[in-house]
């Protein structure tokens, strides 16, 4: 098992296939809970800062489906999508996750929220079709975008507690 630790997020690789990001917020359960399942929130903190991010589309109940399009300061576009297979609000979101310039990848994503003393424990479990999926989602940066997005959302999170 392999583990980087960064204040605030710990990513581990349980096995070949997985990826564990857990980040703990200073706010309460159902907050944070919003702040993934609201269109209006997703573009103030998913992804790194260095980009924008724009819901296209976002029906948050199993088999509806999401799409954001990120862009960058010289005006190139990539996207991401996916689609619900479970929703427990406030509990527990189960997507997948697919890069569109990489068709046919998709990562199964299921992200915990747990409530302790007003603090909000987020983990979520990525599942990759393979090992090389896996190895190569962390070479392209995972780690440094969920990093910025938790750091963003925390800053926003913040500001409405």
């Amino acid at each position: 098992m392999v583990q980087q630790s960064h204040p605030g997020l710990t990513i581990t690789m349980p096995s070949d296939r997985e990826v564990v990001t857990v980040r703990d917020f200073n706010a309460p359960r159902d907050l944070v809970y919003r702040a993934f399942t609201d269109p209006q929130m997703i573009p103030n903190w998913w992804g790194p800062r260095i980009y924008a991010t724009k819901v296209e589309k976002m029906d948050v109940r199993p088999g509806g489906t999401w799409r954001f399009i990120q862009s960058d300061a010289q005006g190139n576009e990539f996207a991401f999508r996916g689609e619900y297979r479970e929703v427990t609000p406030p509990e527990r979101v189960v997507s997948t996750f697919e890069f569109e310039p990489m068709p046919g990848h998709v990562i199964v994503e299921t992200t915990v929220f747990e409530e302790t003393d007003g603090k909000t424990r987020v983990t979520t479990t990525a599942i990759f079709q393979s090992k090389e999926d896996r190895d190569g989602m962390v070479q392209s940066g995972m780690e440094v975008g969920a990093r910025e997005s938790y750091e963003r959302l925390s800053e926003i999170l913040a500001t409405m507690v």
